[in-house]
C-alpha cells in the first residue's frame, strides 16, 4: 500500500506577519519539506501538485494588496496562523515548545466557554448538546433553531435569550457531528452523514425534547442548515410558521470556497483539520470581525478533536448541494408550499447575494414574506440578534 509522511525540519519561531510583505516572508522562510514514500510515481506527482497549488494560492492572496482582500477575506487551508485579529491566539508556536502548552493551553484557557443555557440530551445511541432558554409552559410556544455548516447553536445564544423573555419557549442544538454534540466516527458508528440520517436522529431527538406540534422554525446557513429546511418539507403539518435566515435557496445559490474544497481530495482532508475553520468562514462571510471571546467558542469544538472535522468532511462530501438547493426552490414554491414563511436576510452576506432570497420569494409570493436586515451578513443572529429578534416576534406574533 502507497504511503505518504509529511516533515517538517527545525525552523525558526512563527511569529505573526503584520503586513503582506511580511506573511510572504513568513511563508517563504519557513517551508515545509515532503519525503515520500509510493511505489507509484504519478501518485507522487498528482499529490504535489494539489499541495504546490494550494501553498502557492494561500501565499498569492496573503501577498495581495488593496480593499478588496479586506472586503472579501480569502481562504487559505494551510493558514493556520494569520493576521485576523480574532485569530491571532490561534496555535502560535513559541520559541521552546516544551515550555508552552500551546494547542493544549489553549484548551484549557477557553473549554468552559460558550456553553450558556445548554446541556447534553441522550437521544438514541448519541449525546446532543442542547440549549434551551424558556419553559414548557409558555405562553407563546415553542421555537426550534438549527444551525448551518461549520458553526454551531452558540450563534443563537442571544436571539433565543430574548425571545424567551418575549414569551416564547427556544431550543437550538448542535446537529450531531458539529459543536458540542457527539461525532460519530466512520466505519465505527451506525450514523453515515447522509440527509436522510441527520432527519431521522433530528426525529428522535424532538421526540425525547417533547416538542409540542406544530411548533416555529429557524433555519440558517449551509449543509445541515438545508438539511433543516427539508426535514420541514417531509414534514409540514409539524410546523407553524418557517423563519429562514441567510441559507442556499434556489439553485443559482453560489458555493463558497470551503464547501468546494472539502471534497477535493487530500486537500480536503487539510481544510477539515484547519482549528480556525469556523471563526473565519464566518468572518469571511460578514462584514464584522469576530471578537476573541467568540471567536474561542466557534474555535474550540474543531481545536479539542479531529472529530468536527472530519464529521464536516464526510457531510460535505455526501451531499449533492446543487440538488439539495433546487428541492429547497421547488419545495416552497407555490403549489408545493402553504405554510407562513419569512425570510430574513442579512444583506451584507458575502456568500450569497440578495437575488437569491428575492429568487425565492417570487417563487410563492403570497406566502413567503422578505425581509432585508442591514448591516448584517452571512449569521444575522450572530451580527445584528436584535434585529432579527424585532423580525421574529412581528412575524410569529403577526403574520399570517
Amino acid at each position: 500500500m502507497a504511503s505518504w509522511t509529511l516533515f517538517s525540519p527545525p525552523c525558526s519561531p512563527v511569529t505573526l506577519p503584520t503586513s503582506s510583505a511580511a506573511k510572504t516572508n513568513a511563508a517563504s522562510n519557513n517551508k515545509c519539506y515532503c519525503f515520500w514514500r509510493s511505489s507509484s510515481s504519478e501518485k507522487k506527482r498528482a499529490i504535489r501538485r494539489i499541495i504546490t497549488k494550494a501553498t502557492e494560492e494561500g501565499e498569492s492572496s496573503s501577498s495581495s494588496s488593496g480593499s478588496k482582500d479586506e472586503e472579501t477575506p480569502g481562504f487559505n487551508p494551510f493558514g493556520f496562523v494569520n493576521n485576523n485579529p480574532s485569530s491571532r491566539s490561534a496555535i502560535q508556536l513559541p520559541d521552546l515548545p516544551a515550555d508552552d502548552g500551546n494547542v493544549g493551553q489553549m484548551i484549557s484557557r477557553i473549554e468552559n466557554k460558550g456553553r450558556e443555557y445548554g446541556s447534553y440530551i441522550k437521544s438514541g445511541e448519541y449525546r446532543w448538546f442542547v440549549r434551551e432558554t424558556g419553559s414548557a409552559d409558555s405562553r407563546l410556544g415553542t421555537i426550534v433553531f438549527l444551525h448551518g455548516a461549520p458553526s454551531h447553536s452558540y450563534s443563537y445564544r442571544n436571539v433565543m435569550s430574548q425571545m424567551s423573555d418575549a414569551g416564547f419557549h427556544c431550543f437550538a442544538p448542535d446537529w450531531l457531528g458539529f459543536g458540542f454534540s457527539d461525532k460519530p466516527e466512520k466505519g465505527y458508528d451506525d450514523f453515515d452523514f447522509t440527509e436522510n440520517e441527520f432527519h431521522e436522529e433530528l426525529d428522535k431527538l424532538l421526540d425525547v425534547l417533547e416538542v409540542k406540534y406544530p411548533f416555529f422554525l429557524v433555519v440558517q446557513g449551509f449543509l445541515v442548515g438545508s438539511y433543516g429546511l427539508t426535514w420541514a418539507l417531509k414534514n409540514p403539518s409539524r410546523i407553524s410558521k418557517l423563519a429562514i435566515l441567510n441559507s442556499p435557496l434556489t439553485a443559482s445559490s453560489p458555493l463558497p470556497g470551503l464547501f468546494q474544497q472539502l471534497r477535493i481530495p487530500l486537500l480536503g482532508e487539510f481544510t477539515a483539520q484547519n482549528a480556525i475553520m469556523a471563526e473565519r468562514f464566518i468572518e469571511a462571510g460578514s462584514p464584522y470581525v469576530l471578537k476573541l471571546d467568540k471567536a474561542d467558542v466557534y474555535r474550540l469544538p474543531y481545536l479539542a478533536s479531529s472529530g468536527p472535522g472530519f464529521a464536516l468532511l464526510e457531510a460535505a462530501r455526501k451531499v449533492n448541494f446543487k440538488d439539495i438547493s433546487s428541492r429547497i426552490g421547488a419545495g416552497f414554491s407555490s403549489g408545493s408550499w402553504d405554510k407562513p414563511v419569512l425570510v430574513a436576510w442579512g444583506i451584507s452576506d458575502k456568500y450569497l447575494p440578495q437575488s437569491v432570497a428575492e429568487e425565492f420569494q417570487k417563487g410563492n409570493p403570497n406566502v413567503v414574506k422578505l425581509q432585508m436586515i442591514e448591516g448584517a451578513g452571512h449569521m444575522p443572529q450572530e451580527d445584528w440578534p436584535e434585529k432579527v429578534v424585532d423580525a421574529l416576534r412581528y412575524f410569529f406574533l403577526n403574520y399570517t
